[in-house]
């Protein structure tokens, strides 16, 4: 793709890329943002650490382009830059190589992650005048890069190169905020002033999400909902008053609904699933549900299989679902569970899965091929979340004719539309209250659908949707020519 020198340029920061990196859905937006801004023509860049995980099938491709020494207080550490040339027109991937930090088991978790994630943050700031790429903005994304409009602003707006750059700040899930302890702030290059004067305090701590908040040029959320939901004190975790300011500075916080790869994710063209389909051949995908009940030694019947892929975390509404699971589990149907998380829902499910063998599948790992299958395979995709920033699942799940039975809340609200049996307008089921009666009622509704003639509409409704990156990716380009041009 030529760039001309009017070419808006845009480095994205994530600890998470997929397919290089991912442990949920960071990665996925990561992964995909990218490619469809390429494609609208923006010179997008994205900046990820080297850990010892990425497949060597993509390091193999890379070289070097960079090599230089970070410095966080009295610890100097070298950051090697990789470029991978990911679509066949130019350099659009680096990795940030440091064993010291990044060649680990696990991407997250270790007691250094302030450490490790300053390091990352501020490397990515400085690898962009060692590889001449002069951004317009630079994105960071989510706590672990919150320090990083704090870098631009405080040590690197100074020099030349880095005078008009803009950074912008997205909060994928305002509930993990990076909270450490003041004295932290010595070791990443920060002083105390940080702490005494408010811009990183947090309730006697200090938080690299707030500084993200409080320093960047923009801040943005993942879903036009959830950038109402969190300048509430109901979701705002502690920053909905720091939030609300952050509107009234910038006439708004910005809130664009995620989209999905809908080339990675068609289920035409999914080497992951058994059989290929599509909207009009409702009996493929039924050979689908067939296969994953085989596989999974359910009983192969036409009970609708309700599914979950996800962290088994409160936020995901699984306080909730244990309070109905005995009379859930009376009905005719089956569940089938993929993912991990804390021990009380993964012992739970096993518990269940052991007491109803016939009805229950328990994956307490976590499989990319076999979500790709539950998503193909399903009739009912649960999501009865306390909240969701923008939430991807809902969205895999209709692309491959799986009906969403969510609540509404954050970017399910934005994504998914009640079925109205009299229009015949509606792409899924959805309650409001977080109540155990108000979700069985959602159950008791999406089982009458599925047995009645309106099914296959409903189906159809879910699987003709847009849920491509093209809206979303040029809401991006607008958001950013502002920032762009803002004092």
């Amino acid at each position: 793709m030529p760039k001309d020198k009017k070419t808006l340029k845009v480095l994205l920061v994530s600890t998470e890329v997929n397919p290089y990196s991912k442990s949920g859905g960071l990665g996925d937006v990561a992964g995909s943002l990218p490619k469809a801004l390429r494609d609208m023509g923006v010179d997008m860049r994205v900046v990820l650490p080297k850990y010892q995980t990425v497949p060597q099938k993509y390091m193999a491709d890379t070289k070097k382009v960079a090599d230089f020494t970070v410095h966080l207080s009295w610890r100097a550490q070298d950051a090697a830059i990789y470029a991978l040339d990911a679509h066949g027109d130019g350099d659009s991937v680096y990795f940030i190589e440091n064993d010291f930090y990044f060649a680990r088991d696990n991407y997250y978790g270790y007691g250094d992650d302030f450490e490790r994630f300053a390091f990352f943050t501020k490397a990515s700031v400085e690898m962009l005048s060692r590889i001449g790429f002069k951004a317009d903005i630079v994105h960071f994304n989510d706590w672990h890069t919150g320090l990083g409009p704090t870098y631009l602003r405080d040590v690197y707006k100074g020099f030349t190169f880095y005078a008009d750059m803009k950074s912008l700040f997205t909060i994928h899930n305002l509930h993990y905020q990076g909270v450490f302890g003041r004295e932290i702030l010595w070791a990443v290059g920060l002083n105390d002033g940080y702490f005494t004067g408010g811009d990183l305090e947090f309730h006697g701590n200090i938080s690299y999400l707030k500084a993200g908040i409080t320093h960047a040029d923009a801040v943005s959320t993942v879903s036009e909902t959830y950038a109402g939901e969190i300048q509430t004190p109901d979701y705002g975790y502690g920053m909905d008053g720091l939030l609300r300011r952050r509107a009234g500075e910038l006439g708004q916080i910005y809130g664009i609904t995620n989209g999905i790869d809908i080339i990675a994710n068609d289920p035409e063209n999914d080497p992951h699933i058994f059989v290929p389909f599509n909207a009009d051949t409702p009996e493929k995908k039924l050979e689908n549900k067939r296969r994953l009940q085989e596989d999974l030694r359910l009983p192969v019947t036409n009970a609708p299989i309700f599914s979950m892929v996800t962290r088994l975390v409160e936020q995901k509404g699984l306080d909730v679902l244990s309070i109905i699971m005995e009379e859930f589990l009376c009905m005719d149907v089956q569940l089938v569970i993929l993912g991990t998380g804390e021990s009380r829902y993964e012992n739970m499910f096993r518990h269940f899965a052991w007491r109803f063998p016939d009805k229950v599948s328990a994956n307490i790992t976590f499989s990319a091929h076999l979500a790709q299958q539950i998503y193909a395979a399903s009739d009912v995709f649960m999501m009865p979340s306390v909240y969701e920033p923008c939430g991807l699942g809902q969205l895999f799940a209709m692309r491959y004719g799986t009906i969403p039975l969510v609540r509404k809340t954050g970017g399910l609200a934005d994504t998914v539309q009640h079925f109205n049996r009299e229009t015949k307008q509606g792409n899924g089921i959805v309650f409001e209250h977080y109540v155990a009666s108000a979700m069985m009622w959602a159950i008791h509704q999406a089982n009458e659908l599925y047995h009645s003639p309106d099914w296959e509409r409903l189906v159809k409704n879910a699987m003709l949707g847009e849920y491509s990156w093209h809206k979303a990716a040029g809401e991006y380009i607008d958001m950013y020519n502002k920032i762009k041009v803002q004092r």
